[in-house]
């Protein structure tokens, strides 16, 4: 089995530094695709540059909701640039999220709407983030989606109702290791089985959010990708899935939405 973990920070602090090493052991472990997010004209920068070295790694460029406050005024043409490059194959991560608005709702709305043309433009996927934002974020998307590529909804935490508004537009729903919280992930639960197979994607959003199902029980806070498989598990045995043909389906379906991995890769 081979793995594709569609949502990797590996430009954060608690990756970056030996990003070598974590590559190598998610091939290890049989992730041997990884797409690296960027969520700030900086960290897109730093995204491309470890794809560029490490195997099996793409990259995407966006400017994250929190970050929307922050971004120059040229920050379109800053992502424009970078994603004139072979290895940037989406626009984001970019969305809403008003859980915590580190950003006021009116300039992430602005930003937002200036990287989904830009997307247009580039005839490039979007890759989405979205947190208790779900209408404005709809209503936002709608007036482009008709002439998107493709809408990746990363870190997809919802349930039914917000998977069926998202699945009905066509979009890819990536699945991470909120499937495996006993505390939080009820309503996600609820939703995987209802994933369209075509459309479903598995992702880490390393470092962030470990699966609470590996055992033993990891020492370290710090998620990898080299976990995967643990994710996979838990959605595999939602759905009634096979583990083998999880990993083809949704394999088949991160080409699809992403293009071709760089040559020279792991190959399944």
């Amino acid at each position: 089995m081979a793995w594709i973990d569609i949502g990797v920070n590996l430009t954060a602090s608690a990756l970056q530094k030996r990003a070598d090493d974590v590559v190598a052991d998610a091939m290890l472990a049989g992730v041997t695709r990884q797409v690296l997010v960027g969520t700030s004209v900086q960290e897109s920068q730093h995204a491309l540059s470890l794809a560029e070295r490490l195997p099996g790694c793409i990259a995407t460029a966006g400017i994250h909701p929190h970050d929307a406050a922050a971004a120059d005024t040229n920050f379109i043409e800053a992502l424009r640039s970078l994603a004139n490059h072979p290895l940037v194959r989406a626009i984001g991560e970019c969305g809403l999220d008003y859980n915590r608005n580190y950003s006021p709702p009116d300039v992430q709305r602005k930003v937002f709407a200036a990287q989904l043309e830009l997307a247009v433009e580039l005839q490039l996927p979007v890759y989405l983030h979205e947190r208790d934002a779900i209408g404005d974020q709809l209503a936002i998307l709608d007036r482009y989606l008709s002439e998107l590529p493709a809408a990746i909804v990363h870190c997809f935490t919802g349930g039914p109702d917000a998977l069926e508004a998202y699945q009905e537009r066509g979009c890819y729903i990536g699945v991470t290791g909120w499937v495996c919280d006993e505390r939080r992930g009820h309503e996600l639960q609820l939703a995987v089985p209802k994933i369209d197979a075509n459309r479903l994607l598995l992702e880490t959003d390393a470092p962030y959010l470990m699966p609470r199902n590996i055992r033993p029980k990891p020492k370290s806070r710090t998620n990898v990708p080299a976990n995967l498989p643990w994710v996979a598990q838990v959605v595999a045995n939602l759905r009634g899935d096979n583990i083998d043909a999880l990993a083809e389906f949704t394999t088949v379906n991160a080409q699809r939405v992403f293009g071709p991995w760089p040559a020279g890769e792991t190959q399944p």
